[in-house]
């Protein structure tokens, strides 16, 4: 893979991410029209411990098999066929015991009516940690398309069957309520028609994924798996960490905030709001993961690997800073993605959207532990970064509100950068271009403060006032790395 085709092959994954989640987002109204929020509340438990069982159920294998794949010591297909083998039976293990075990689990968690729930629940997440590896080669052999395609098709499919089941069932069986088919529809599983769509669209996926899965013998080496799943399980915890990085705010804050339940639950609304509004950033850091890991490591073994990934990493905090400036120079029509209650947030979007981007630019870092097989020291990482944040919530909470849980993101990414960078220095020293780097980052930051200051005190229009920030950016890119990639290619 080359620079140009990671460039491409980023956007082919960013626009599923993009399309997907914001297709994705649509639902949520549809959601909370058709239930009540104590009936909603269900899914949202249950849809926050997928992100920990989806990290959980994959055993890091993707990356495993990514880093084992350009070992020529073993076989490519014979990594692939252990690692599917591996996941297929742990997978079916953990949907066989839920489903064993529903009930008392069920009786546990304060759902004793609906043990269906949590095995039609536990067989969408082993569906989605078996496809997870066929996911992955489809990227290690640079077929950005058909997964894009096939991930479009799996959201696609749940969009349409919550339609169908939400809206066109109920209002059939209002006017046709002797129609035969109508026999296979029950009103009183509520919310379980949810689980239920989630999981033929995770169905049709594994289905569209058939091919990965055809000739691939079942195969369970322990010469082979033992070093595989040492240098994988650790992602695991980097894994589990980043979702303690990534969700611990919103789970915390009702409790730590200073007030009363009612007006704790209000902030907390507006802190994930404004949450969203840093998307952009996410959704490039996202898609860059997707294309960035095989490319890494396809290109590890090339004499210019280093320099590769210097100019990756240098063209990577380019574009991150855009996305930067692009939404805190227009927030005054980014603010409507939001209603106006929330907009009382919105001086976090900044914070936020630059803790985003040291997150992407740790996980351009993180190729020292990848390809130094040190995943262990960078689950090290990933844990402090984790315990940091635990340590920041609790303390800045209760003196800063939601403002202090946005500061405790940036920190943390910003301390696992840094570490990251001096642990890289050590193990796989790559000749980053720091300078131009924290000159693109100061650079932006200088311009967002120049918009807020002629706002504050000239009342610029915003509209003049950030389209003459983000040319002026485009004017220092275009003059100092777009001319002279040009002439060198």
């Amino acid at each position: 893979m080359n620079l140009r085709q990671l460039v491409s092959q980023t956007a082919i994954y960013g626009l599923s991410s993009i399309v997907g989640r914001f297709l994705n987002y649509l639902l949520v109204p549809l959601y909370t029209y058709t239930y009540s929020a104590a009936e909603y509340g269900v899914v949202s438990e249950f849809y926050a411990y997928a992100g920990f069982f989806a990290v959980v159920l994959a055993f890091g294998l993707e990356t495993g098999y990514f880093r084992f794949r350009q070992n020529p010591a073993y076989s490519g297909d014979a990594i692939y066929a252990n690692a599917l083998s591996l996941l297929t039976l742990a997978n079916t293990g953990f949907l066989a015991a839920v489903a064993y075990w529903r009930q008392d689990l069920a009786d546990w968690l304060r759902y004793p009516d609906h043990p269906e729930y949590l095995v039609w629940f536990a067989a969408i997440l082993a569906l989605d940690g078996i496809t997870a590896l066929p996911f992955a080669r489809l990227r290690a052999e640079n077929h950005a398309w058909r997964f894009a395609g096939i991930k479009l098709s799996e959201i696609a499919m749940t969009i349409a069957l919550n339609l169908f089941f939400l809206l066109l069932c109920p209002k059939l069986a209002q006017h046709w309520p002797d129609a035969a088919w109508l026999r296979f529809y029950d009103p009183t599983l509520g919310v379980g028609y949810i689980f239920i769509a989630n999981l033929i669209a995770s169905l049709t996926k594994w289905l569209l994924l058939m091919p990965q899965f055809r000739r691939i013998p079942v195969n369970l080496n322990p010469a082979l798996l033992g070093p595989m799943l040492r240098y994988s399980l650790p992602m695991v915890v980097i894994g589990f960490a980043g979702m303690v990085n990534e969700m611990l705010d919103r789970a915390i804050l009702k409790i730590l905030l200073p007030y009363d339940l009612t007006t704790n639950l209000k902030l907390l609304g507006i802190y994930g709001a404004c949450y969203k509004l840093s998307i952009l950033m996410s959704l490039f850091v996202q898609a860059f993961r997707y294309a960035g890991e095989p490319f890494f490591f396809a290109y590890a073994g090339r004499a210019d690997a280093k320099r590769a990934y210097a100019l990756v990493m240098r063209y990577f905090v380019i574009a991150g800073v855009f996305i930067f400036l692009l939404v805190t120079l227009f927030i005054d029509f980014f603010q409507y993605f939001i209603g106006a209650e929330y907009r009382a947030g919105l001086e976090i979007v900044p914070v936020l959207l630059m803790a985003n981007l040291l997150l992407g630019i740790y996980v351009n870092l993180a190729v020292w532990y990848k390809l130094g097989d040190r995943t262990g020291l960078g689950a090290w990482v990933s844990l402090a970064g984790a315990a940091l944040t635990v340590v920041l919530n609790l303390y800045w909470i209760p003196l800063w509100g939601y403002v202090g849980s946005a500061w405790a993101t940036l920190a943390c990414y910003a301390f696992m950068a840094a570490a990251s960078w001096l642990l890289g220095r050590h193990y796989y020293p790559v000749p980053y271009p720091l300078a131009r780097m924290f000159s693109y980052l100061i650079l932006g930051l200088g311009l967002y403060f120049a918009n807020r200051w002629t706002l504050s005190e000239f009342h610029w229009n915003a509209w003049l006032s950030g389209g003459l920030g983000l040319t002026i950016y485009l004017a220092v890119v275009a003059t100092f790395d777009l001319k002279p990639l040009i002439r060198r290619s």
